[in-house]
Protein backbone atom coordinates (compact mmCIF):
# COMPACT_ATOMS: atom_id res chain seq x y z
CA UNK A 1 0.00 0.00 0.00
CA UNK A 2 1.19 3.25 -1.38
CA UNK A 3 1.99 5.43 2.01
CA UNK A 4 -0.43 8.59 2.58
CA UNK A 5 1.49 11.80 1.28
CA UNK A 6 2.52 13.93 3.87
CA UNK A 7 0.20 17.14 4.38
CA UNK A 8 1.64 20.26 3.33
CA UNK A 9 2.62 22.58 6.50
CA UNK A 10 0.03 25.68 6.83
CA UNK A 11 2.34 28.38 4.83
CA UNK A 12 1.52 30.98 7.78
CA UNK A 13 3.11 28.35 10.43
CA UNK A 14 6.68 30.20 9.39
CA UNK A 15 5.20 33.46 9.51
CA UNK A 16 4.20 33.30 12.47
CA UNK A 17 7.44 32.01 13.97
CA UNK A 18 9.00 35.84 13.55
CA UNK A 19 6.56 36.81 15.77
CA UNK A 20 7.31 37.74 19.35
CA UNK A 21 3.88 39.26 20.65
CA UNK A 22 2.56 39.89 24.02
CA UNK A 23 -0.72 37.18 24.44
CA UNK A 24 -3.47 36.49 24.92
CA UNK A 25 -4.30 37.99 21.29
CA UNK A 26 -7.10 38.45 18.64
CA UNK A 27 -7.43 37.28 15.05
CA UNK A 28 -9.49 38.96 12.81
CA UNK A 29 -11.74 36.47 11.83
CA UNK A 30 -14.30 36.95 9.21
CA UNK A 31 -14.34 33.20 8.07
CA UNK A 32 -12.98 33.49 4.43
CA UNK A 33 -10.06 31.70 3.39
CA UNK A 34 -6.99 34.07 4.36
CA UNK A 35 -8.07 34.36 8.09
CA UNK A 36 -8.77 30.64 7.98
CA UNK A 37 -5.62 29.99 7.78
CA UNK A 38 -4.12 31.90 9.70
CA UNK A 39 -6.71 30.86 12.71
CA UNK A 40 -5.38 27.88 12.24
CA UNK A 41 -1.91 28.82 12.42
CA UNK A 42 -2.13 30.90 15.19
CA UNK A 43 -4.15 28.00 17.68
CA UNK A 44 -1.20 25.90 16.65
CA UNK A 45 1.15 27.97 17.56
CA UNK A 46 -0.03 29.65 20.76
CA UNK A 47 -2.61 26.72 22.38
CA UNK A 48 -5.35 28.48 24.61
CA UNK A 49 -3.70 31.99 23.97
CA UNK A 50 -5.63 33.00 21.10
CA UNK A 51 -9.35 33.92 20.38
CA UNK A 52 -11.03 35.21 17.37
CA UNK A 53 -13.01 38.41 16.51
CA UNK A 54 -15.66 38.28 14.13
CA UNK A 55 -17.32 41.20 12.43
CA UNK A 56 -20.96 41.58 11.83
CA UNK A 57 -21.71 44.15 9.34
CA UNK A 58 -24.52 43.26 8.26
CA UNK A 59 -23.91 44.59 4.67
CA UNK A 60 -24.90 41.45 3.35
CA UNK A 61 -27.75 38.92 3.07
CA UNK A 62 -25.46 36.12 4.28
CA UNK A 63 -23.96 37.96 7.69
CA UNK A 64 -25.77 36.10 9.44
CA UNK A 65 -24.54 32.93 7.58
CA UNK A 66 -21.00 33.63 7.80
CA UNK A 67 -21.51 34.36 11.94
CA UNK A 68 -23.12 30.96 12.09
CA UNK A 69 -19.95 29.05 10.27
CA UNK A 70 -17.03 31.32 12.29
CA UNK A 71 -19.57 30.05 15.58
CA UNK A 72 -18.92 26.75 14.53
CA UNK A 73 -15.35 26.61 13.68
CA UNK A 74 -14.77 27.84 16.72
CA UNK A 75 -16.52 25.59 18.54
CA UNK A 76 -14.66 23.01 16.92
CA UNK A 77 -10.98 24.31 17.64
CA UNK A 78 -11.72 25.21 20.88
CA UNK A 79 -10.95 28.60 21.08
CA UNK A 80 -13.42 31.74 22.06
CA UNK A 81 -15.24 34.05 19.38
CA UNK A 82 -16.13 37.34 20.30
CA UNK A 83 -18.45 38.57 17.42
CA UNK A 84 -19.39 42.11 16.86
CA UNK A 85 -22.11 44.21 15.23
CA UNK A 86 -21.00 47.30 14.03
CA UNK A 87 -22.85 50.06 11.61
CA UNK A 88 -21.17 50.00 8.35
CA UNK A 89 -22.57 52.08 6.68
CA UNK A 90 -21.18 54.91 4.76
CA UNK A 91 -22.18 58.66 4.51
CA UNK A 92 -22.65 60.47 1.64
CA UNK A 93 -19.56 60.76 -0.61
CA UNK A 94 -17.67 58.61 1.74
CA UNK A 95 -16.68 55.18 0.23
CA UNK A 96 -18.44 52.50 1.20
CA UNK A 97 -15.03 50.34 1.55
CA UNK A 98 -13.85 52.89 3.21
CA UNK A 99 -16.27 53.16 5.50
CA UNK A 100 -16.62 49.54 6.74
CA UNK A 101 -12.83 49.35 7.00
CA UNK A 102 -12.71 52.06 9.36
CA UNK A 103 -15.85 50.42 11.82
CA UNK A 104 -14.12 47.17 11.66
CA UNK A 105 -10.89 48.47 12.92
CA UNK A 106 -12.89 50.26 15.84
CA UNK A 107 -14.85 47.25 16.64
CA UNK A 108 -11.48 44.81 16.45
CA UNK A 109 -9.68 47.19 18.69
CA UNK A 110 -12.48 47.32 20.89
CA UNK A 111 -13.41 43.53 21.26
CA UNK A 112 -9.64 43.33 21.93
CA UNK A 113 -9.64 45.81 24.60
CA UNK A 114 -12.46 44.32 26.69
CA UNK A 115 -11.61 40.88 26.64
CA UNK A 116 -7.91 41.46 27.74
CA UNK A 117 -6.19 40.66 24.52
CA UNK A 118 -2.59 42.68 23.64
CA UNK A 119 -2.65 42.22 19.60
CA UNK A 120 -4.88 42.11 17.15
CA UNK A 121 -3.52 39.97 13.67
CA UNK A 122 -4.79 40.52 10.72
CA UNK A 123 -4.53 37.99 7.63
CA UNK A 124 -3.87 40.32 4.24
CA UNK A 125 -1.32 38.84 2.62
CA UNK A 126 1.26 39.03 -0.34
CA UNK A 127 -1.80 39.82 -3.38
CA UNK A 128 -3.45 42.00 -1.08
CA UNK A 129 -0.65 44.69 -0.57
CA UNK A 130 -0.26 44.13 -4.66
CA UNK A 131 -3.82 45.16 -4.69
CA UNK A 132 -3.47 48.06 -2.22
CA UNK A 133 0.04 49.50 -4.46
CA UNK A 134 -2.14 49.33 -7.36
CA UNK A 135 -5.12 50.93 -5.95
CA UNK A 136 -2.80 54.05 -4.79
CA UNK A 137 -1.07 54.30 -8.11
CA UNK A 138 -4.32 54.89 -9.77
CA UNK A 139 -5.63 57.67 -7.32
CA UNK A 140 -1.93 59.39 -7.77
CA UNK A 141 -1.35 58.40 -4.39
CA UNK A 142 2.17 60.07 -2.76
CA UNK A 143 4.49 58.38 -0.43
CA UNK A 144 1.58 57.48 2.00
CA UNK A 145 -0.26 55.58 -0.33
CA UNK A 146 2.54 53.66 -2.07
CA UNK A 147 4.22 52.35 0.90
CA UNK A 148 0.74 50.17 0.54
CA UNK A 149 -0.08 48.67 3.77
CA UNK A 150 2.64 48.11 6.94
CA UNK A 151 3.08 44.91 8.63
CA UNK A 152 2.41 46.39 12.00
CA UNK A 153 0.51 49.49 13.28
CA UNK A 154 -1.08 50.94 16.22
CA UNK A 155 -4.63 52.14 15.95
CA UNK A 156 -7.86 53.31 18.37
CA UNK A 157 -5.16 52.00 21.50
CA UNK A 158 -4.43 48.71 20.25
CA UNK A 159 -1.56 47.00 18.45
CA UNK A 160 -2.13 45.42 14.89
CA UNK A 161 -0.03 43.09 13.15
CA UNK A 162 0.03 41.69 9.29
CA UNK A 163 1.98 38.45 9.56
CA UNK A 164 0.69 37.61 5.68
CA UNK A 165 2.27 40.01 3.79
CA UNK A 166 4.98 37.91 1.72
CA UNK A 167 2.40 34.86 1.62
CA UNK A 168 0.79 34.62 -1.60
CA UNK A 169 -2.50 33.96 -1.79
CA UNK A 170 -2.63 30.93 -4.10
CA UNK A 171 -0.22 29.40 -0.74
CA UNK A 172 -3.40 30.23 1.54
CA UNK A 173 -5.71 28.56 -0.74
CA UNK A 174 -3.43 25.28 -1.88
CA UNK A 175 -3.11 24.28 1.61
CA UNK A 176 -7.24 24.71 2.38
CA UNK A 177 -8.12 22.60 -0.52
CA UNK A 178 -5.26 20.15 0.17
CA UNK A 179 -6.35 19.91 4.21
CA UNK A 180 -10.00 19.59 3.26
CA UNK A 181 -10.87 22.95 5.58
CA UNK A 182 -13.81 24.49 4.93
CA UNK A 183 -14.27 28.52 4.54
CA UNK A 184 -16.81 30.90 3.57
CA UNK A 185 -16.11 32.04 -0.23
CA UNK A 186 -17.83 35.66 0.40
CA UNK A 187 -19.50 36.18 -3.25
CA UNK A 188 -19.16 40.13 -3.09
CA UNK A 189 -15.16 39.20 -3.60
CA UNK A 190 -16.44 38.32 -7.40
CA UNK A 191 -18.59 41.71 -7.85
CA UNK A 192 -15.83 43.82 -10.26
CA UNK A 193 -18.31 46.79 -9.71
CA UNK A 194 -15.26 47.20 -7.03
CA UNK A 195 -12.21 48.58 -8.46
CA UNK A 196 -10.15 45.88 -6.22
CA UNK A 197 -12.01 43.29 -7.45
CA UNK A 198 -11.31 44.42 -11.09
CA UNK A 199 -7.41 44.05 -10.06
CA UNK A 200 -7.32 40.85 -7.96
CA UNK A 201 -9.34 38.90 -11.42
CA UNK A 202 -8.24 41.07 -14.20
CA UNK A 203 -4.47 42.97 -13.63
CA UNK A 204 -2.80 40.06 -11.55
CA UNK A 205 -3.23 37.58 -13.55
CA UNK A 206 -1.48 39.31 -16.44
CA UNK A 207 1.05 40.71 -13.98
CA UNK A 208 1.59 36.86 -13.33
CA UNK A 209 2.00 36.05 -16.99
CA UNK A 210 4.34 39.09 -17.42
CA UNK A 211 6.27 39.52 -14.28
CA UNK A 212 6.27 36.34 -12.27
CA UNK A 213 8.17 37.68 -9.04
CA UNK A 214 6.16 41.09 -9.20
CA UNK A 215 4.51 40.36 -5.29
CA UNK A 216 8.55 40.47 -4.12
CA UNK A 217 9.33 43.40 -6.30
CA UNK A 218 6.25 45.34 -5.23
CA UNK A 219 6.56 44.73 -2.05
CA UNK A 220 10.45 45.99 -2.29
CA UNK A 221 9.08 48.86 -3.72
CA UNK A 222 6.55 49.60 -1.13
CA UNK A 223 9.08 49.16 1.67
CA UNK A 224 11.60 51.81 -0.10
CA UNK A 225 8.49 53.80 -0.12
CA UNK A 226 7.74 53.29 3.67
CA UNK A 227 11.09 54.06 4.62
CA UNK A 228 11.24 57.71 2.95
CA UNK A 229 7.75 58.21 4.56
CA UNK A 230 9.67 57.42 7.82
CA UNK A 231 12.22 60.29 6.89
CA UNK A 232 10.00 62.63 5.69
CA UNK A 233 7.82 61.99 8.82
CA UNK A 234 11.03 62.44 11.35
CA UNK A 235 11.94 65.75 9.38
CA UNK A 236 7.84 66.93 9.80
CA UNK A 237 8.46 66.45 13.43
CA UNK A 238 11.55 67.95 14.00
CA UNK A 239 10.46 71.45 11.95
CA UNK A 240 6.36 70.86 14.03
CA UNK A 241 8.93 71.11 17.45
CA UNK A 242 10.46 74.19 16.60
CA UNK A 243 6.92 75.72 15.78
CA UNK A 244 5.70 74.13 19.53
CA UNK A 245 3.63 71.63 17.91
CA UNK A 246 1.67 73.87 15.83
CA UNK A 247 2.21 75.46 11.93
CA UNK A 248 3.39 79.11 12.43
CA UNK A 249 3.04 80.82 9.69
CA UNK A 250 6.17 83.62 9.85
CA UNK A 251 8.49 79.73 10.04
CA UNK A 252 6.55 78.26 7.92
CA UNK A 253 7.00 80.52 5.23
CA UNK A 254 10.62 80.29 5.25
CA UNK A 255 10.75 76.74 4.42
CA UNK A 256 10.82 75.59 0.99
CA UNK A 257 7.24 75.06 -0.14
CA UNK A 258 7.54 71.14 -1.03
CA UNK A 259 8.96 70.79 3.26
CA UNK A 260 5.93 73.10 4.03
CA UNK A 261 3.34 70.96 2.63
CA UNK A 262 5.80 67.86 3.81
CA UNK A 263 4.96 69.61 7.11
CA UNK A 264 1.51 70.69 6.76
CA UNK A 265 0.35 66.61 5.75
CA UNK A 266 2.12 65.46 8.69
CA UNK A 267 0.55 67.98 10.84
CA UNK A 268 -3.41 67.66 10.01
CA UNK A 269 -2.79 63.63 9.63
CA UNK A 270 -0.70 62.81 13.09
CA UNK A 271 -2.71 65.72 15.13
CA UNK A 272 -6.12 65.66 13.54
CA UNK A 273 -6.14 62.12 11.62
CA UNK A 274 -7.12 64.18 8.34
CA UNK A 275 -5.84 64.31 5.09
CA UNK A 276 -5.73 67.48 2.31
CA UNK A 277 -6.61 66.47 -1.17
CA UNK A 278 -4.09 67.59 -3.38
CA UNK A 279 -5.86 70.34 -4.79
CA UNK A 280 -6.53 71.75 -1.00
CA UNK A 281 -3.13 71.12 -0.14
CA UNK A 282 -1.55 73.42 -3.20
CA UNK A 283 -4.78 76.44 -2.46
CA UNK A 284 -3.39 76.08 1.36
CA UNK A 285 0.23 76.38 0.28
CA UNK A 286 -0.94 79.35 -2.43
CA UNK A 287 -2.56 81.03 0.39
CA UNK A 288 0.51 80.70 3.60
CA UNK A 289 2.72 82.58 0.28
CA UNK A 290 0.50 85.22 -0.16
CA UNK A 291 0.34 85.40 3.68
CA UNK A 292 2.67 88.59 3.80
CA UNK A 293 1.15 90.68 6.72
CA UNK A 294 -0.86 89.53 10.39
CA UNK A 295 -3.75 90.55 9.03
CA UNK A 296 -4.18 88.32 6.05
CA UNK A 297 -6.74 85.71 6.64
CA UNK A 298 -6.51 81.98 6.35
CA UNK A 299 -9.91 79.70 5.79
CA UNK A 300 -10.29 76.83 3.73
CA UNK A 301 -11.70 73.40 3.92
CA UNK A 302 -9.58 70.56 4.28
CA UNK A 303 -11.26 66.73 4.81
CA UNK A 304 -14.04 67.49 6.82
CA UNK A 305 -13.00 70.41 8.33
CA UNK A 306 -11.40 73.90 8.58
CA UNK A 307 -8.14 75.18 8.22
CA UNK A 308 -7.54 78.74 9.44
CA UNK A 309 -5.37 81.37 10.54
CA UNK A 310 -6.06 82.11 14.33
CA UNK A 311 -2.92 84.82 15.27
CA UNK A 312 -0.11 83.65 14.32
CA UNK A 313 -0.97 79.81 14.04
CA UNK A 314 -2.78 77.72 11.81
CA UNK A 315 -5.52 75.59 13.83
CA UNK A 316 -7.62 72.67 12.22
CA UNK A 317 -11.39 72.73 13.27
CA UNK A 318 -13.45 69.53 12.42
CA UNK A 319 -16.97 69.88 11.17
CA UNK A 320 -19.62 69.24 13.42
Amino acid sequence: MAASPTPRPNPAESALQALSLPRPLAIAYSGGADSTVLLHAATQRWPGQVHAVHVHHGLQAAADDFERHCVAVCEALGIPLHVVRVDARHAPGDSPEDSARRARYGALAQAAREHGLHAVLLAQHADDQVETLLLALSRGAGLPGLAAMPARFERHGMHFERPLLAVPGVALRTWLRDASVSFIDDPSNADTAFTRNRIRHQLLPALEQAFPQFRETFARSARHAAQAQELLAALAAQDLLGMDGAPAVAPLRELPRARQANLLRHWLRMAHGAAASAAQLEELLDQVAACATRGHRIRIKVADGTIERIGDRLAYSPSV
